[in-house]
C-alpha cells in the first residue's frame, strides 16, 4: 500500500489528478489494483447550539447546528444527540458510503439541510448493532467549527493498493522508490528526505565491536543514539503508518517502521543495556532457541543466520528481533542495525518460522547497499528530532558488498529491434533521463549505467529495452505483422528424399510396412549379400529379437507371410528403414516385396502378373523419378537366398546400390519378386537440376530392327550401342520382343527406334542413313545378326 500524500514529500504532484495518474502507472508497468479514496466533500465539523423533540415524532430531534459559515436546522435521530456537542455533518451534495447523496428535504413537516453522522454511515467503522447503538460520533477532541472534517477523520489521504510483478524487486514496496516510478513517467525529480543530524564527541567504537563470520551478511552497519526519550509520535508519523496498515506503537519504534517504508531498508533498534558491548552476526546452531518479540520460542538451524551479543542470539536476522533486547519505556541507549543479508536465507527462515513480516518481505526482495546507510542516517535525525536523541560519533562498519557499477552499452537499432518501433538516439536519451540512468553517447553508442536502486534491471540490452518500452507506453506499440522473411516448411536432406521415396512407391500401388529392427538369428542368416558382421544384443528380451539387422528383406518376408496365412491374395508392401553395422554404422534402405497380380480385371481376365521384369519396372521408375535416367544399370548376377537366374546388382554410377530378384524356391515356392536399394547412397549421389524441353510440334519417325545374338548378350549392352551409334536424332529406344531361337545358344531382341528433331521435319532419306549406320555398328561390335 503506498501512500501519495507521503510520496508527495519526494515529489511534486500539486497539478496531478491522482486517479488520472493511477491510470499512466499501470499503462507504465506498475498495475495499480485499486485507488483508496476515503474523502468525502461537503462533511464539515459543526456544534449542536440547540436539540428539541420534533412535534410530530417521539424519536427525532430538530437541531440547529453552527456550521461557522451559517447556523443550518437538521432533523436528526440519534439517541445521543444534544445540544452544546461538536459533531460531523454532511451538507447537501455529500455522497456517503452506498452511492447515497444527502439532499435539502423535508422530514414531517420540518426543514432538514444536512445530516448529523455516526462514524459507520461514514464508512470508518464497520456497520453493526454495537456501533449503531452509538449513535453520532460526538468529538471531544479540541477542533474547529467549520473546518473540513477529512482533515480530523484523516481520509484525506489518496491510497494506491499495487499488485507488483513478482520479477519487480524491492523497490515498489516502498515510497521513495516508487516516487522514483512517478517522477520516470513524469519527468521529473525525486527530492531525498533530510537525514542530516548532529553528533557528539564520544564514539561507538570505543564502546562496541562488530564481528560478522557468515558469508550470508555482506554488509552491516551500526549507529549509536542516547538519551532518548519514549513518547508517542508525531501526528503525521502516527496517521502515515496508521493508513498503510500499521499500528503506532510509540517514537522510537515508529520511527523504525517509518524508515522502512520510506527507504525500503528494514531496521532494527536494540536496547543497548541489554545487549552489551559486542555485535557478532553468523550462521545459527542446530536447535539454538531464541524468544522473539511475540513472546514465541524459536527453534533454528544452520540455514539461518542470527545476531548474537557474542554468546546468544538477540535477533533473527532479518525476521524478528529478539525479547531480550527489545526496546521498552526505560530504554536509554539504542543500537541501530541497517543490514543485508542473504535473499534466499530470509526467505526460507521466514517461511519456516511462519514469520512473514514487512523486514522478511523486504529483506527477501533484496536491497540496496546505497539506501542501507541512508536509512540509518534518516533513522539517526528522526530520533534526533522526535526522540531528543543523541547521536554519537562513528560507525559500526562491516562491508564486503560487491558495488561493482553495471554498465550495459548498446545502439539504439538493437532497441528498436527488440520493441518493433522506430526511435532515434534522441528518444532514447529522453528515456533514459526520464529513468534517471546515467549514460554516455559516442559514435552511436550509449554506455549506460544502471543506478544500485534498480536491482530488478540486469545488464543487458533486453532489459533496457524493456525499461525504455515501457514509458514510450505499450498503448503506443503499433500492430504490426513481424518483418522477418519467411519460407516455405518443407523436407529437406534425407528425410525430403524418404517421403518423396515413399510417396511414389504410393503412387504405384505399394503399401508401407513398418518391422522391428531386431531380428531372430534364423531371419539374420537370410540375404547376406552384403556380408556385414552383426551385432548380437548381450541381454536380449527374447531370442526372437537379439540381432539388429543388416538387411530388410527378412523382415518384410516375415510380413509377406502373415498376410498370406491370411488369405489376402495380392501383396505389395515396401518399407524404408535403418539398418546397423557391427560398428554401429547406419544405412537406410529401401525394401519391395511383390507377389500376385499387380493389375486384375475380372470381367475381361485380363490380368498384370507381377514378374522380374514388373519390380524392375518399378526400380527404373524411381530413379527416373529422382532424377538418375540413363545413369543406371542391371547385371545379372547371382545373390544368396534369390533365384540364381533371376537375379540381378544394381548399379548407379557403376556403384552397386541394391538387388533385385526373385526369392529362392528353397525359402518359398510363391513367385515373390524383392530388391532393396541403399537410400544413404543413393541420397549421396549429386542430382543435376531437371531441364523442361518444349515438346517437338514436328513428327517423328519410327523404325523397328531386330537383332539375333547370343544367349548370353543382354539388352542393355545393345541398347547403349545404338545411343552411341544413333546421335541426338534418336530419342527413344524400346524393346518389344525378346524369343530364344531354334539355333543354339541365341536369341532374338526387336527394338523400336524413335527419330525426331526439334527444330524440323525430318526426311526418311537421313533417318535411313543414321538407321542403317546403326546395323552395320551393331553387327560389327556385338557379333550381331540383323533379322530378316
Amino acid at each position: 500500500m503506498i501512500n501519495l500524500d507521503w510520496v508527495k514529500d519526494y515529489i511534486d504532484l500539486s497539478d496531478q489528478d491522482l486517479k488520472e495518474l493511477a491510470v499512466k502507472i499501470t499503462k507504465a508497468g506498475i498495475n495499480i489494483e485499486k485507488v483508496i479514496q476515503n474523502r468525502l466533500d461537503n462533511l464539515v465539523i459543526g456544534k449542536v447550539l440547540t436539540c428539541k423533540p420534533h412535534p410530530d415524532s417521539d424519536h427525532l430531534n430538530i437541531c440547529e447546528v453552527d456550521i461557522k459559515t451559517q447556523i443550518i436546522q437538521i432533523v436528526c435521530g440519534a439517541s445521543n444527540v444534544k445540544a452544546g456537542i461538536k459533531v460531523i455533518v454532511a451538507l447537501p451534495g455529500c455522497i456517503l458510503p452506498g452511492n447515497f447523496e444527502i439532499k435539502k428535504s423535508n422530514i414531517r413537516n420540518q426543514e432538514s439541510n444536512g445530516m448529523i453522522c455516526a462514524l459507520f454511515e461514514l464508512g470508518i467503522e464497520e456497520k453493526n448493532e454495537e456501533n449503531y447503538n452509538k449513535g453520532i460520533h460526538v468529538i471531544t477532541e479540541d477542533v474547529k467549527i467549520g473546518t473540513d472534517a477529512n482533515e480530523y477523520l484523516n481520509t484525506n489521504t489518496t491510497l494506491y493498493e499495487l499488485d507488483i510483478h513478482k520479477h519487480r524487486n524491492n523497490d515498489c514496496y516502498y515510497h521513495i522508490g516508487f516516487a522514483y516510478e512517478i517522477a520516470c513517467i513524469l519527468n521529473r525529480k525525486v527530492v531525498l528526505p533530510n537525514d542530516n543530524y548532529q553528533e557528539i564527541p564520544q564514539n561507538i567504537n570505543d564502546l562496541m565491536t562488530l564481528e560478522v563470520i557468515t558469508p550470508k551478511c555482506p554488509y552491516y552497519l551500526g549507529k549509536m543514539v542516547k538519551d532518548i526519550q519514549i513518547k508517542p509520535s508525531p501526528d503525521f508519523i502516527q496517521k502515515r503508518l496508521m493508513s498503510v496498515g500499521l499500528r503506532p506503537i510509540n517514537n522510537v519504534v515508529d520511527i523504525s517502521n517509518y524508515v522502512m517504508l520510506e527507504y525500503g531498508q528494514p531496521l532494527h533498534f536494540f536496547d543497548y543495556a541489554k545487549l552489551g558491548n559486542k555485535v557478532l552476526v553468523r550462521d545459527a546452531k542446530n536447535q539454538e532457541k531464541i524468544t522473539t518479540l511475540d513472546k514465541q520460542q524459536r527453534v533454528l538451524n544452520e540455514n539461518d543466520i542470527v545476531v548474537t551479543n557474542g554468546s546468544v542470539p538477540v535477533c533473527v536476522a532479518g525476521v524478528m528481533g529478539g525479547e531480550n533486547t527489545e526496546v521498552d519505556e526505560n530504554t536509554q541507549t539504542i543500537f541501530i542495525e541497517s543490514a543485508i543479508f542473504d535473499s534466499v536465507s530470509i526467505r526460507t527462515t521466514a517461511n519456516k518460522l511462519n514469520l512473514p513480516s514487512e523486514a522478511s518481505i523486504r529483506y527477501g526482495k533484496g536491497l540496496s547497499y546505497e539506501y542501507t546507510n541512508k536509512a540509518i542516517n534518516r533513522a539517526c535525525h528522526l530520533l534526533e528530532k522526535y526522540a531528543n536523541a543523541k547521536v554519537l560519533s562513528g560507525k559500526l562498519v562491516y562491508d564486503k558488498i560487491d558495488k561493482t557499477l553495471k554498465h550495459v552499452q548498446f545502439k539504439t537499432s538493437q532497441i528498436n529491434s527488440l520493441l518493433g518501433i522506430t526511435l532515434s538516439d534522441v528518444d532514447v536519451e529522453t528515456e533514459l533521463n526520464r529513468l534517471d540512468f546515467k549514460y554516455t553517447l559516442q559514435d552511436g553508442i550509449f554506455d549506460c549505467e544502471i543506478p544500485a536502486r534498480r536491482l530488478d534491471i540486469d545488464p543487458n540490452i533486453n532489459d533496457i529495452a524493456e525499461e525504455i518500452g515501457r514509458l514510450y507506453g505499450y498503448h503506443n506499440l503499433k500492430s504490426t505483422l513481424p518483418s522477418i522473411p519467411t519460407r516455405r516448411g518443407v523436407y529437406v536432406k534425407d528425410v525430403k528424399l524418404r517421403k518423396q521415396i515413399s510417396k511414389r512407391l504410393r503412387t504405384l500401388g505399394l503399401n508401407e510396412t513398418k518391422t522391428y529392427t531386431l531380428i531372430s538369428p534364423s531371419m539374420a542368416k537370410l540375404f547376406r549379400y552384403e556380408d556385414k558382421n552383426q551385432i548380437t544384443l548381450p541381454n536380449p528380451m527374447s531370442i526372437d529379437k537379439s540381432i539388429i539387422r543388416t538387411t530388410l528383406l527378412p523382415s518384410l518376408l516375415k510380413v509377406y507371410e502373415y498376410n498370406k496365412a491370411r488369405k489376402v491374395p495380392d501383396i505389395f508392401l515396401y518399407e524404408i528403414a535403418k539398418t546397423y553395422d557391427v560398428n554401429y554404422q547406419e544405412e537406410s534402405k529401401i525394401a519391395i516385396l511383390m507377389q500376385g497380380n499387380y493389375i486384375q480385371n475380372s470381367w475381361l481376365h485380363n490380368n498384370v502378373k507381377c514378374d522380374f521384369f514388373l519390380i524392375k519396372g518399378i526400380i527404373e521408375n524411381i530413379l527416373d523419378y529422382l532424377g538418375f535416367k540413363n545413369r543406371y544399370t542391371f547385371i545379372k548376377e547371382s545373390i544368396p537366398d534369390f533365384h540364381p537366374g533371376i537375379s540381378a546388382k544394381i548399379l548407379l554410377d557403376r556403384e552397386k546400390i541394391g538387388v533385385v530378384g526373385k526369392i529362392h524356391p528353397q525359402h518359398n515356392q510363391d513367385d515373390i519378386f524383392m530388391c532393396e536399394l541403399s537410400m544413404s547412397k543413393i541420397y549421396n549421389k549429386s542430382i543435376k537440376p531437371l531441364k523442361y524441353k518444349e515438346t517437338s510440334k514436328f513428327p517423328q519417325i519410327i523404325k523397328d530392327v531386330a537383332f539375333v545374338v547370343d544367349k548370353n548378350t543382354q539388352s542393355e549392352d545393345i541398347k547403349r550401342q545404338i545411343q552411341k551409334f544413333g546421335g541426338r536424332l534418336l530419342t527413344n529406344i524400346e524393346v518389344f520382343d525378346v524369343y530364344e531361337l531354334k539355333e543354339e545358344n541365341k536369341k532374338s531382341i526387336a527394338f523400336k527406334l524413335t527419330f525426331q528433331d526439334p527444330s524440323r521435319t525430318l526426311t526418311e532419306e537421313e533417318v535411313l542413313n543414321i538407321f542403317n549406320k546403326i546395323i552395320i555398328d551393331i553387327e560389327n561390335n556385338l557379333d550381331a545378326k540383323l533379322r530378316n
